[in-house]
């Protein structure tokens, strides 16, 4: 009897009325909103203006998704066209089945394309962006834990993900795979922050590092996998794929860095006149401030004097008014005297 294992959830979808909502979209719109968020955070830190980066995600996104889809659906042909299945099916993208080799790479020109009507250069945009896309897949990879797919060998340890019968799969225990891809996408993000932060990465080289850090996980998590895929040499496609993206990755960051060390220093050219101008607005705000504080100083000043006269004249004389002939030591004597 297993004591310990992770449950897998026994639908991936709930019917609201007639609208479906399925566990694997949701995981894939979450992270969006979470990579568009925190790229912005770093786009802004970096010198760039809100809104640039949702901006170019409005071209990327939707790129991105059809390439994850097509990736998928040609490394995967034999699902969707071999005798028996249906071609339509290529086509329910909501049933999963997202190739992140692809995702990036169709994503990538979609945000070329945005960067170049906003006269952003690519290589900052992506390096500010980068730890976001790592989280984006550390939350969509819950997606598969939805459907039920892309799990392990088996495996009796205590975390093992447990498996239901299904079409495609025998019920059991196996490794969560999508489990150990979605904690090594978060240790990617950290790693991609601490060193942009402590080596001052630009000019891509911080997009770099988070594609050959994922790749040096994907590969030892493909390989454990035991679902369907093609094989070259012994191996599956996918892990030829993270072998080749990561030398890539590698020969980027070095070649990158002799060529153009640093980091760039202007992002986006028309936020520095935005933030003249509020550097402007502040300044002119600050004059106001101080012009309308030294104006009432010297009322309130000119007021406590005028108290100060009155208060001087009320108490030679409370009960005569202050001037010439009520003042004492005059020498005037009361009426009242002189007819005594």
């Amino acid at each position: 009897m297993d004591l310990a294992y992770i449950p897998s959830p026994s639908t991936g979808v709930i019917h609201l009325g007639p609208v479906p909502l399925r566990g694997y979209a949701f995981c894939i719109i979450i992270g969006v909103f979470v990579a568009v968020w925190y790229g912005n955070r770093r786009w802004l830190a970096r010198g760039g203006k809100a809104g640039t980066v949702a901006d170019i995600a409005v071209w990327a996104v939707p790129f991105g998704l059809v390439g994850g889809r097509l990736y998928h659906v040609i490394t995967d042909y034999q699902l969707y066209f071999s005798e028996g299945e249906n071609w339509v099916d290529a086509f329910k993208i909501w049933e999963g089945g997202l190739g992140i080799w692809g995702a990036i790479a169709l994503g990538a020109v979609g945000a070329w394309i945005g960067c170049r009507r906003r006269g952003i250069p690519l290589p900052a945009y992506a390096d500010a962006i980068a730890p976001g896309i790592a989280l984006a897949q550390a939350i969509g990879r819950w997606g598969n834990w939805f459907n039920q797919e892309l799990y392990g060998r088996p495996t009796d340890l205590p975390w093992a993900l447990k498996i239901s019968e299904g079409p495609n799969r025998e019920a059991g225990l196996y490794h969560p795979t999508f489990l150990y891809e979605s904690l090594w996408c978060v240790g990617v993000a950290l790693l991609v922050v601490w060193a942009d932060r402590r080596f001052r990465l630009g000019h891509g080289r911080a997009f770099a590092l988070y594609v050959a850090a994922y790749c040096a996980g994907r590969g030892w998590i493909e390989y454990m996998r035991v679902d369907e895929a093609h094989h070259v040499l012994g191996l599956r496609l996918n892990v030829w794929t993270a072998i080749v993206v990561f030398v890539l990755a590698v020969t980027y960051i070095v070649l990158s860095s002799r060529l153009r060390p640093g980091r760039e220093e202007v992002v986006e050219p028309g936020a520095l006149a935005d933030l003249a101008k509020a550097d402007a607005a502040k300044a002119e705000g600050a004059a106001k401030t101080a012009d309308a504080a030294k104006t009432d100083g010297t009322a309130k000043a000119g007021a406590a004097a005028a108290d100060a006269v009155t208060t001087d004249a009320a108490e030679a004389d409370p009960g005569t008014p202050a001037g010439p002939a009520g003042r004492k030591g005059t020498g005037a004597k009361p009426e009242s005297a002189e007819k005594g």
